[in-house]
C-alpha cells in the first residue's frame, strides 16, 4: 500500500460517554475495556475527550473524581480528523497539538480512534523495507516546520 488513511489504522471500538456522567463512571468503563480514553458526547453528539491525564490532573488538584462531572474535567472543543485523512496529516496534526489519541469523525459521529501506539504499529508491519519506507516518511513529515 503506497498511502495509509485514518480509516486503515483506526479502532472502531469506540467507547463513549454522556457529559452529565460522574468521572468515576468514565474512569471504572476506561478500567473495564483497558483503554486510555473516552469519547465525550451530549445527546450523541461528540464533544470532548476525556483521558487518563485528565484524570491525573484532576487528582493532582486535590479534586474528587467522585463529585466531579465528565464535562467539568474532559479536554474540549474535540479535535478530531477525518477517516480519508492520511496517517501523514494525522501524525503532523497529533504532532502539532501535542495529543496522543485522535479521534475519526464522519458525519458528526465517532467512527474510530486511532493512538500513536497505531501508528507506531503500523511501521511494524511488511518487510523491512516497506517499515523503513513508512518510518522516513512520517520522521521527514515530522521534521517539517
Amino acid at each position: 500500500m503506497d498511502e495509509y488513511f485514518a480509516r486503515d489504522i483506526m479502532k472502531e471500538d469506540v467507547i463513549t460517554i454522556e457529559h452529565s456522567a460522574a468521572v468515576t463512571e468514565a474512569a471504572r468503563k476506561m478500567a473495564e475495556k483497558e483503554i486510555g480514553c473516552v469519547i465525550v458526547t451530549n445527546q450523541g453528539r461528540p464533544i470532548g475527550i476525556l483521558t487518563e491525564r485528565d484524570i491525573v490532573r484532576l487528582v493532582s488538584l486535590n479534586k474528587s473524581p467522585m463529585s466531579s462531572s465528565v464535562s467539568e474535567v474532559m479536554s474540549s472543543p474535540l479535535i478530531s480528523l477525518s477517516p480519508d485523512d492520511s496517517i501523514w496529516e494525522l501524525a503532523e496534526e497529533m504532532k502539532i497539538r501535542k495529543i496522543h489519541k485522535m479521534p475519526i469523525v464522519h458525519e458528526n459521529k465517532v467512527v474510530g480512534i486511532v493512538t500513536t501506539s497505531d501508528i507506531t504499529r503500523l511501521c511494524s508491519i511488511g518487510s523491512d523495507s516497506e517499515m523503513r519506507l513508512v518510518c522516513q516518511q512520517i520522521l521527514q513529515r515530522l521534521n517539517q516546520p
